[in-house]
């Protein structure tokens, strides 16, 4: 190769991966464990979407909203979630001014309140196994946290003002500088991409052996990496790719363009004020339309003018992957005379659009090959951080040399310690915050958000006072040993389901978590005997 090309793909290579080195990090651990949010979820809860079917009582919900609001004229959506076990409800103020009377509009100072605080409205979280409704920081589990943490959602709540959520413009801007990093690390082992495809020399000087690992899980994982990379740009910072198609094409009509990419319907009905002259069973009506989609689930519902003799709903639906890789289906519905407005097939009607999404989120989110392939990308994500933390490593080693200015030694090291104490200490804490999801009387955002910042924040820094790598990774290892090895101990203690009872009773989601956590656990203790018996000195900072 060109010397001048090698050194332009070097450089860039390096600078754009040690600058999102860190995050990058933060982003593929968490990604990793966002593959199965789901079991997360039936994990922290103790409740097993395998072993109990679940059944939604609409009829229930709207009685209890009853209860509480006069529901005529009201607009209600259910955005369901993936497994169908709750639903976000979003119910809107009544058309009927008889109802909700509207109320002059008071110019305020500062920061804008949350959604309908103010107004006859509501907004939360319900889970149809409780039948009771919760806000979403009541309702917050593990795996909504790791899976927003993967896209660095938590600093969005940074006071940081840009005109746009600052953790996702960070995320979208460490997935672009990823890209690069893929392409120029690819373009410099071209030429040895044949010969040395597999090689690693595990008993060589530690610099070969964590070039070999950087290199060679780096090339077999490239695939993989390229495409998390190209999508995950894709759904972080879409607002960049759409605005100017808005501007050019719909004339700066937003709303119109995710409605034709089929990300929201606006659906207009006009309030007749005459009340429906039969009662409605919302119950009876999504059993029909599953049971004619059967091979596919709900995934939303939008409801219009309720109890108005001028009643539509809407429903839509995503079909399985056995049943279809890519669709959508949708069924607009009049309720008073029963006849189908709108109608698109799951299965059958897939449209272009519909393909370039089921491509982007499929292979983002691994969704299509059930748990074998969720498996499968788990594995891969972690091999990424193996390729991320001996990229560090050889960053560090490749400048600690005795004709480097000490200073500039120094400044390498804390930089290479800062990052790896923050990459290495994230398993431990991740572990801790789940078992501590056991032992604490109530869990919420403010907690979970607590217990893993301020540990991840004081293991980090403890890590960082050894001020020696080998030693880092040794007590990172015992760590991620002991906390990983609690996580099935403090949820048969907490629940009663222990790993045979959660077996027996056919919660597969339940019994995976635990497993899960105690081959991770194995596979720490693996590293950490064979690391005290094979392990060479290695040392930075050393003098002549």
């Amino acid at each position: 190769m060109d010397p001048r090309k090698y050194n332009i793909y070097f450089h860039t290579h390096t600078i754009s991966g040690i600058i999102i080195a860190a995050l990058l990090y933060v982003i593929f651990f968490a990604g990793s464990f966002s593959f199965f949010k789901d079991n997360i979820t039936a994990w922290q809860k103790g409740k097993s979407t395998k072993a109990e079917p679940i059944s939604a009582d609409y009829n229930y919900l709207l009685d209890s909203l009853g209860s509480k609001y006069d529901l005529r004229g009201r607009n209600i959506d259910f955005f369901y979630l993936k497994q169908g076990q709750g639903a976000y409800v979003s119910m809107s103020t009544s058309q009927d001014t008889m109802v909700s009377k509207p109320k002059p509009v008071v110019k305020k100072e500062g920061r804008r309140g949350r959604r309908g605080a103010e107004e006859d409205s509501a907004y939360f979280l319900y889970y149809f196994a409780d039948k009771t409704p919760s806000s979403y920081a009541e309702g917050y589990d593990m795996g909504e946290f790791l899976y927003r943490l993967h896209f660095l959602a938590q600093l969005n709540q940074l006071p940081i003002r840009i005109g746009t959520p600052f953790g996702y413009l960070l995320a979208g801007i460490v997935s672009f500088l990823f890209l690069f990093a893929l392409i120029t690390g690819l373009f410099l082992h071209w030429e040895k991409i044949k010969t040395n495809f597999f090689l690693f020399r595990p008993f060589s000087k530690w610099k070969t052996v964590w070039t070999d690992m950087h290199t060679a899980l780096g090339v077999i994982g490239f695939p993989f990496q390229l495409v998390f990379a190209i999508t995950g740009i894709i759904l972080i910072v879409n607002f960049v790719l759409i605005t100017p198609f808005s501007k050019l094409l719909y004339e700066g009509n937003e709303e119109q363009v995710y409605e034709d990419m089929l990300f929201n319907k606006n659906i207009k009905v006009d309030y007749t004020y005459t009340p429906m002259k039969e009662g409605f069973d919302l119950n009876a009506f999504v059993s029909s339309w599953e049971s004619k989609w059967k091979d596919a689930t709900i995934s939303r519902m939008y409801i219009r003018n309720f109890q108005d003799q001028s009643m539509q709903i809407g429903v839509e639906f995503k079909p399985t992957s056995s049943a279809a890789f890519s669709g959508s289906g949708y069924a607009l519905q009049e309720i008073s005379s029963g006849k189908v407005l709108s109608y698109k097939s799951p299965t059958e009607d897939a449209t272009y659009v519909d393909g370039v999404k089921s491509i982007i989120y499929h292979l983002h989110f691994g969704d299509f090959g059930g748990k074998p392939l969720q498996i499968v990308f788990f594995i891969l994500g972690l091999t990424g951080c193996l390729v991320i933390i001996s990229g560090i490593v050889i960053w560090l080693v490749a400048r600690d040399k005795t004709n480097v200015p000490h200073y500039k030694r120094k400044f390498n090291f804390w930089a290479s310690n800062f990052f790896l104490a923050g990459c290495l200490s994230m398993l431990p804490v991740t572990a801790f915050t789940f078992v501590m999801l056991k032992a604490l009387p109530v869990i919420n955002q403010s907690v979970i958000y607590n217990v893993y910042f301020y540990s991840w924040l004081i293991l980090g820094i403890y890590l960082m006072a050894l001020r020696n790598l080998a030693r880092m990774n040794r007590h990172v290892l015992f760590l991620s040993i002991i906390t990983c090895l609690a996580v099935p101990f403090a949820n048969g203690f907490s629940t009663g389901l222990w790993m045979w009872k959660a077996w027996a009773i056919g919660a597969t989601d339940i019994f995976f978590i635990d497993v899960l956590f105690i081959v991770l656990s194995g596979c720490c203790l693996y590293a950490f005997l064979k690391m005290k018996k094979q392990a060479k000195p290695f040392q930075v900072l050393a003098k002549k």
